[in-house]
């Protein structure tokens, strides 16, 4: 029965959704984004990554990616809601801004500052997202336009509203470890899931995990798309599971997982634990798999 309990819990009705310019993906090139730009679209470009004074997509609003993380000790902690409320209203964000992030580009890694900012906002109730594959690296490559002038736009009134539909606390995630009713995906490469290596206080994985390294979706610093990412996200994660988890260090490579099955292989109901390992580890009471002897 408490299985049961748990698992409802978990499982919301969805939340009312406004609509999205004609064509929007949650995943857009260069050259689709440069056309809703050029369009009467109303389009927010948030720049997260790299040097925002040194070039940025024209039209684009500055907002560090720090802004959206916990402290140095934990990274993946939200920051309260005030303080969210505060960040979106300064970018001029409302619940129907059609927005898209946009990070430097660098490389797979630095892509999890777009997709934990889009599952941030998705949580606070902004409908309608998506993320520049490649950012302003592919941008730039693609020869669009670039700007150096910095861009200010008027503050919304947009009360945002936190919803856990996507997110599984550290306290849900005992009991679904506990339990064994939910899929877990470790998002880290190999080595971290091993125990090999550990950037937290204790090295190995959550009981029960699986791994699916976000760098598997991958073609440099862009994202698989269409069959090729489909094929691979199913063959690594079961489609039927009535609840999936993801999770990594701090909840940035975690989000890339979870933007993956989520927003592009329509997985249903698939949550990111934001705090992931590291906070996870912080409790030596926790169970932990693949912990080296020793620890």
């Amino acid at each position: 029965m408490r299985r049961i309990l748990l698992l409802l819990s978990l499982v919301l009705s969805p939340l009312v959704a406004f609509a999205a310019p004609q064509g929007w993906a949650p995943l857009l090139t260069p050259e689709q984004l440069s056309a809703f730009l050029d369009s009467e679209a109303d389009v927010r470009v948030v720049h997260l990554t790299g040097s925002y004074d040194e070039g940025h997509i024209p039209g684009a609003v500055s907002a560090p990616y720090g802004q959206f993380r916990g402290p140095e000790d934990n990274a993946g902690q939200l920051p309260a809601l005030p303080e969210l409320t505060r960040i979106v209203q300064g970018l001029g964000i409302a619940a129907d801004t059609p927005v898209v992030l946009v990070h430097e580009g660098s490389g797979a890694v630095d892509m999890g500052a777009s997709t934990r900012v889009y599952w941030t906002l998705k949580s606070l109730g902004v409908d309608t997202l998506a993320i520049l594959n490649g950012g302003f690296t592919a941008w730039q490559s693609a020869g669009l336009p670039v700007s150096n002038e910095p861009v200010m736009v008027s503050a919304s009134d947009f009360q945002p509203q936190w919803s856990d539909q996507y997110r599984v606390t550290t306290e849900q995630m005992e009991d679904l470890v506990d339990s064994g009713v939910a899929q877990i995906v470790d998002a880290r490469p190999q080595p971290y899931f091993t125990g090999e290596q550990a950037s937290a206080a204790r090295a190995g994985t959550l009981p029960g995990a699986t791994n699916l390294s976000f760098a598997e979706m991958f073609d440099g610093n862009r994202m698989k798309t269409g069959n090729e990412l489909s094929a691979m996200l199913d063959s690594a994660v079961a489609r039927d599971a009535d609840l999936t988890v993801t999770f990594c260090n701090t909840g940035h490579l975690g989000s890339i997982d979870w933007f993956a099955l989520s927003e592009l292989g329509g997985y249903d109901n698939t949550r990111l634990y934001a705090e992931s390992i590291t906070e996870w580890a912080m409790d030596p009471e926790r169970p932990m798999a693949n912990e080296p002897a020793g620890n």
